[in-house]
Formats: structure tokens, sequence, C-alpha cells
């Protein structure tokens, strides 16, 4: 069997590389085609060509309809044998965040990435940040630069080591969303008293305990982006992260992962179930913090007390 994709990034943890592992598994796995820089995720295949150097949003031109599962939020199909729209309010619930498990398994990426080289001395957490537009909407699912400022203060004051990742989407392939998102200029900034204006890249300088991956990156060149991510995020303790391909990649480690749902399907009842695929890629607790768009949009602001609060009662 050849695997010929090339989705968002979500997308391509939750859907295309369980059914590969899956394969390799039983032996029929022939070769993986994806996106550049993504053959660290397949280091159980002695066959991938990176050939895309973008990813699509549309399912079927990257290749979706060709495997197990091809839509992210629920298999309702596979799970009760009919389309979502035919479902009780109680089997939607059910459904939410479920997929197809019968050719699905992730790759022990913790188990194989894990070493003493990105190991910290003091329990780390990896906050994984974004802004990207979504279907050409303004991005309200990012973490501000105050809310860094009191997530920094906070873990580093509880003798934690913090990585710190916000990619600037120039790392790897993107998909029609972040080439907006990139061609807007958005970027996470704000006035500081006694500093000037800085972005959150910059606000990590202000630390001694907080990381820039992209410093991580620089200091390791025998490794490309997505390899550093995997053996930093194999070494963690924790993970606070944005929903999406975002949180997804953070729940592929075993660990808590508090994430921040602004958009999409994952705001559906249930959605982070035990049986949904969040949880099961690597048997994660997520705890979600629900903060709908829509509710952004009308008080004007991002509220993060929640989320906050959360994290103090996580990581005490």
């Amino acid at each position: 069997m050849i695997i010929d994709t090339n989705p968002e990034f979500g997308y391509e943890i939750a859907c295309v590389i369980p059914y590969a592992y899956w394969l390799h598994e039983q032996g029929k796995l022939e070769k993986v085609i994806t996106s550049k820089g993504m053959k660290p995720f397949y280091y159980f295949c002695n066959n991938v060509e990176e050939k895309y150097d973008y990813r699509t949003v549309d399912n079927g031109a990257a290749g979706l309809n060709d495997i197990p599962n091809n839509w992210i939020h629920h298999n309702a199909e596979a799970v009760f044998g009919k389309d979502y729209g035919e479902l009780s309010e109680k089997q939607k619930e059910d459904a939410n965040g479920v997929l197809d498990y019968s050719q699905w398994k992730l790759p022990p990426y913790k188990d194989y990435y894990k070493d003493d080289k990105f190991k910290f001395e003091k329990p780390m957490i990896v906050i994984s940040n974004k802004i990207v537009m979504d279907h050409s909407k303004e991005p309200h699912a990012y973490f501000d630069l105050k809310t860094l400022y009191d997530m920094f203060n906070y873990l580093t004051e509880n003798n934690y080591t913090v990585v710190y990742k916000r990619p600037k989407m120039k790392e790897f392939a993107i998909d029609q969303n972040e080439q907006s998102t990139l061609a807007g200029g958005y970027d996470i900034k704000a006035n500081v008293d006694g500093i000037g204006e800085i972005n959150d890249h910059e606000l990590t300088k202000y630390y001694d305990d907080v990381y820039l991956i992209d410093d991580i990156v620089k200091d390791n060149k025998n490794y490309n982006f997505n390899e550093v991510q995997l053996r930093v995020f194999a070494n963690a303790d924790g993970f606070i992260s944005i929903a999406g391909g975002n949180a997804i990649f953070c729940s592929c480690f075993g660990n808590k992962n508090i994430t921040y749902v602004t958009t999409s399907g994952e705001l559906r009842e249930n959605y982070f179930q035990k049986n949904g695929y969040y949880c099961k890629l690597s048997g994660c607790d997520v705890i979600p913090i629900r903060d709908p768009e829509g509710d952004i949009i009308e008080r004007g602001y991002n509220d993060y007390k929640s989320l906050i609060k959360k994290i103090k009662e996580i990581y005490n």
C-alpha cells in the first residue's frame, strides 16, 4: 500500500499517520508520500518521499478519500452505520471526535524519541501557541502576550522549565489558511511598560527557564524542525496548547494537555471524550478550555481566566 497525502497537519497526525503505522505493523506499507519535513513522523517506514512543498485544506485533493478516516471530527458511518445527520442528539455526542479505529494506531513517538539530550533538570511544560486565520476569518485562537507573561511567570516560579513554540510558518509546508496568515502579517505583540513593543518570541528572552523552540532548533542543526519538536515533546511533562493540529500533536505523548478551544467541531459536546481520537492517540488526558469565537467577537476580547485557573490547578 502506498500512502500519498498532503492534508492539514492535524489531519495527517490524527488520520493518516495512524493508518500508515497500522499498515506497517501488518507488513502492508510500501511507501509514504508526504509533505516536506515530515519524514521524522514516519520513522518506521524506510521509503518516505517528501514530495509536497504545500498542504491543502481540501480533503479530497489532499488524498484523504483513500484512507479509512477522511474527516477528523467523527466517523459516524463506521461507528453507527449511518450519516451524522441521521443520528439522535445522544448519538451525536457519542460520535463527536470518534474515528474508525479498526485500522488505526499511532506510532510510539514518546518511546522512540525520548532521550537525555532534550531533557531539562526541572519538569518541562510545552506551551504550543499559534496565530492562524481560519478560512479567511480573523484569528482568535491564540495566547496573547499578557497571557503568556502570566503563564511564564506562574510556571517558572513553581519550578518548571517552559519550552515555547509559535511557528513563523516558514519551518514547514503550509496550507491555505497559513498562507493567508503570512500574507496578513499577523504577529503576537504588545507594549510592555519600561520596554516598549515586543512580540512573544522576544518575551522568552526575559526568562532564564523559558526556551524558544526556534533556538533549540538552531542549536541542533543535525535535526530538522519536526525532529526537534518530536524529541523535545517526547521529554515534556505536560502541555498547554491551542486546539487544532497544534493540540493534536501535543496529545501524542501521553501527558496532560490543557487546550484552549475557540472554534470548529471541537466545540461540540463530548468531543474530548476518552473514546475520541485526542485521548486515543496516546492515552493522554485532554482538558479543554472553551471560549467560543462568537463570544469572543461579541465581548471584544479573549477570556483566558478559566485557562489560567486550570493551569494553576493542574501544574501546581
